[in-house]
């Protein structure tokens, strides 16, 4: 049982709940840092049960590599949409539009994380995906290339979110 109670823990969510309840109390006093810790364990324990599918990370390198390219390409947006926004695309109309892109992902943790890059990626949002789960429809600011965003999508994020999770 105890062995049980001890694999539903995550230890990064543990740490990263206290990190979040220490910031909160703006403190680094020994009684927050255990309370912090404690309300970790028990929130981390309470929410595995909530969502019994636990995720695999089967590659962290290509994670670390992930991340680094979605920094990339979140400043490289911002620089893009703030050009947008103030007006200097020069004579050039800006195109938004609807593209749908065909997945391969079927792991819900990798759909999770391509969501959550898609957002976070300014000029782009998430829309939804199919029923069946293989098209992702994907709005995106200033589209001038269709095919230039699916292999965008396809190759810097899916197939690195496929060697992680699948």
């Amino acid at each position: 049982m105890i062995r049980s109670f001890a694999r539903s823990i995550s230890p990064v969510l543990v740490l990263g709940l206290t990190v979040l309840w220490l910031m909160l109390n703006q403190t680094l006093a020994l009684a927050h840092i255990a309370l912090g810790a404690l309300l970790g364990v028990a929130l981390s324990w309470a929410g595995s049960t909530l969502r019994p599918l636990h995720a695999t990370l089967r590659r962290g390198d290509v994670a670390v590599v992930l991340l680094l390219v979605v920094l990339a390409d979140i400043i490289r947006s911002n620089v893009g949409v703030a050009r947008i926004v103030l007006g200097m695309t020069g004579q050039r109309e800006i195109n938004t539009d609807f593209v749908d892109i065909p997945l391969e992902m079927r792991d819900p943790h990798g759909l999770a994380v391509l969501s959550m890059i898609v957002t976070s990626t300014p000029g782009t949002v998430w829309v939804g995906v199919t029923n069946d789960g293989k098209v992702l429809r994907l709005h995106v600011l200033d589209l001038v290339d269709e095919e230039h965003w699916i292999r965008l999508i396809k190759d810097r994020y899916e197939s690195r979110l496929l060697r992680i999770f699948e």
